[in-house]
């Protein structure tokens, strides 16, 4: 496999001397290369080192041994989740010793669920995310939309064998490791039936009925990719004025390559269905990451009225309403946003598409080419 290049990420953690970090995200998305590119200087603890991940989980006070011996005040720990008890005693070491804390895993499911210390607001929270237009110049769309946005992936010569690995990692070390579900072949059936609903409103009969198993547990696999950080729900727009709307969520994978990998995908052609919900699915997944990225936090959402009409993104308190067409010709293409603008009074209403050229499609809808919004986005101007 050839070297991934060193790539400047989007995300900077830039912390005052009393702040604590948990940095968290999938695995593969970078979060190692991140911190010791910009830890440079930290004492690294890796949970992955099963000698010292033993020697930890027995007693967590050890960490206060190894840290006597040690000059350094910041300390990155790899894979935090994995010794959830350790948080007790970073909390010691940061009110007693002064020590920084930047903790990083890829899933926060154990601290949740366990009730564990998150250290009471001593530590800012920051998510990574697959790799973002910004970050990649330049930026393949049709391999992107096949090989996903993880570094790995998107680099690998051979990124159909690098994404069915991390499938089968996933299930083999996040699902059957931590017993997060007892039936691994019931909730393999479920990532494709999940897959092939990914983007789409949340059907939990059709799933069950897919996987093999009751609706009850269909709901706890999908509270599992939430939880792992491998996918999130957008939110349907319940602000109804004139006309009755849906308000089911939708559900997308993190990354719109493990979505193809699960589906089999090793091509997707431009004027399919497949291509169009891969190219929604990029657009939302670059909006995710800008909102957090950016510290925005603004909402995101959809509309959709009971007659099927839709505006596949609203940003905000509907400040922006954004439409999303992989054709390269979107005359005609307009209705839900119409439709959208005589309820809500939009600052900017968009349709992002693959046209060649920004256009404006009304006095208030202007056609802009998918890499001249997302330069827009990142540059911070499609919201404020």
């Amino acid at each position: 496999m050839e070297k991934n290049p060193l790539i400047e990420r989007f995300l900077k953690i830039d912390l005052p001397p009393n702040r604590s970090a948990f940095l968290w995200g999938p695995r593969k998305t970078g979060k190692t290369t991140l911190l010791r590119q910009q830890f440079a200087n930290a004492y690294w603890i890796d949970l992955l080192n099963y000698d010292l991940y033993l020697h930890l989980s027995q007693k967590p006070n050890r960490l206060r041994q190894i840290l006597e011996t040690r000059t350094e005040k910041t300390v990155v720990i790899d894979e935090v989740q994995k010794i959830p008890i350790l948080m007790d005693e970073i909390h010691w070491l940061i009110e007693n010793r002064g020590y920084r804390f930047i903790l990083s895993g890829s899933s926060a499911r154990k601290f949740r669920r366990g009730q564990v210390n998150l250290l009471g607001g001593r530590a800012w929270r920051y998510e990574l995310y697959p790799l973002v237009t910004t970050e990649l110049r330049p930026f393949d769309l049709d391999k992107a939309l096949v090989s996903g946005l993880m570094p790995s992936h998107y680099f690998s010569p051979d990124s159909g064998m690098e994404l069915k690995a991390y499938v089968h990692d996933y299930l083999k070390e996040e699902v059957q490791a931590e017993a997060l579900s007892r039936n691994i072949p019931a909730f393999s059936r479920f990532l494709v039936s999940a897959a092939a609903a990914n983007g789409m409103l949340f059907n939990y009969s059709n799933a069950a009925r897919d996987s093999g198993v009751t609706v009850k547990t269909i709901r706890e696999y999908y509270q599992i990719l939430e939880d792992t950080l491998l996918g999130r729900r957008l939110p349907a727009w319940r602000k109804a004025k004139k006309r009755r709307l849906i308000e089911t969520a939708k559900f997308y994978f993190f990354d719109v390559g493990v979505v193809s990998s699960i589906l089999g995908y090793t091509t997707l052609t431009p004027g399919t269905q497949e291509y169009g919900r891969a190219f929604e699915h990029f657009i939302v997944q670059e909006c995710w990451a800008n909102r957090h990225y950016s510290r925005k936090d603004f909402p995101m959402s959809f509309w959709r009225t009971a007659s099927g009409s839709e505006v596949d993104l609203i940003l905000g308190d509907g400040e922006v309403a954004i439409e999303i067409k992989s054709s390269e010709n979107v005359e005609g293409r307009t209705k839900g946003l119409h439709l959208f603008l005589e309820e809500q009074k939009c600052k900017k209403a968009f349709i992002v598409s693959r046209e060649p050229f920004p256009r404006k499609m009304s006095s208030t809808i202007t056609a802009l080419p998918w890499q001249v919004f997302c330069e827009m986005l990142w540059a911070g101007e499609i919201i404020g």
